[in-house]
Formats: structure tokens, C-alpha cells, sequence
């Protein structure tokens, strides 16, 4: 399918390892999506939590639309995430014995509706942010030694 990426949380690659992902709805107002499709939005520090087997996203900024008048949104209101039982009951499942979190990774437009990738996700220690990093500088100086030599 033909997805566009509205925004991308690229902080969250850097500070959590990445296991499972989902892909959820988002329930929202008439000035939200009009202000997503704008690209208006922020997941820095947003975070998402499971309450009463629903998920709900936390900390999302979405700007509010400038010719919104009265009837504009709040910009960082909670939105219900919109999953299968199934999938809500797997990941509550793993947030409870394993301690993983609920990680918003990127917000899309997919057929006109405003998608969400979110994952399951485990915090990185100072050692593992050490240890990719030094991996990803490995990986360029080879690519770039290979370049070189042709």
C-alpha cells in the first residue's frame, strides 16, 4: 500500500530497542487531520499506555489548524489508538511480565485515514547507545572505504 509519512520519531531508534510493531488507527477531531495532512505534528516525548483494554497515545503534539476557530482542538490531548482485541491483549500481556513499553514510531497517511506504526519497546542502557553508535560509524567508514577503492 501507498503510505505517506507524515512524521517519524527518530529518537525512539536511538533510545529503546525495537521488537514488536503494530499498526493502529487514531481517533480524531475534523482540525487534527486537517492539521496532520499539514504535517503539524510532533512524537518526541509521546508515549502510549494500555487502560481498561484500550490504548491510548499521551504527549502527542498536534498543532492546532490555523483556521480552526472555536471549534480547534487542544494540542496535546490524549487519542485512543485504534487495535484489534487480539493485538491489545498481546501487547498488555508483555507490558506487564516483560516490561517492554509502547513506543509511537511514525504517524501516516495510508488511503485518506491518519495511521500510526507504534512497537514494542525496551529502554537502552548508556552502554547499548555507546555500542550502536559505534557500530553505525563502523558500517559508514566501510562503505566508505568501499567507495573509495573503485
Amino acid at each position: 500500500m501507498d503510505k505517506k509519512v507524515i512524521c517519524s520519531n527518530r529518537k525512539a531508534f536511538h533510545d529503546f530497542i525495537i521488537f514488536d510493531k503494530y499498526e493502529a488507527g487514531i481517533v480524531l477531531t475534523g482540525t487534527e487531520i486537517k492539521s496532520i495532512r499539514k504535517g503539524a505534528v510532533n512524537l518526541k516525548d509521546s508515549f502510549c499506555k494500555v487502560e481498561d483494554n484500550e490504548v491510548f497515545l499521551y504527549k502527542c503534539h498536534i498543532s492546532p489548524y490555523e483556521q480552526g476557530n472555536r471549534f480547534n482542538h487542544e494540542a496535546e490531548r490524549t487519542r485512543k489508538l485504534l487495535l484489534t482485541k487480539r493485538e491489545i491483549l498481546k501487547i498488555q500481556n508483555k507490558v506487564k511480565q516483560s516490561g517492554y513499553t509502547i513506543v509511537p514510531l511514525e504517524i501516516y497517511l495510508q488511503r485518506g485515514f491518519a495511521k500510526m506504526q507504534i512497537c514494542l519497546a525496551k529502554g537502552k542502557k548508556l552502554h547499548d547507545k555507546r555500542d550502536s553508535i559505534a557500530a553505525k560509524d563502523q558500517k559508514r567508514e566501510m562503505e566508505r572505504a568501499s567507495k573509495n577503492r573503485y
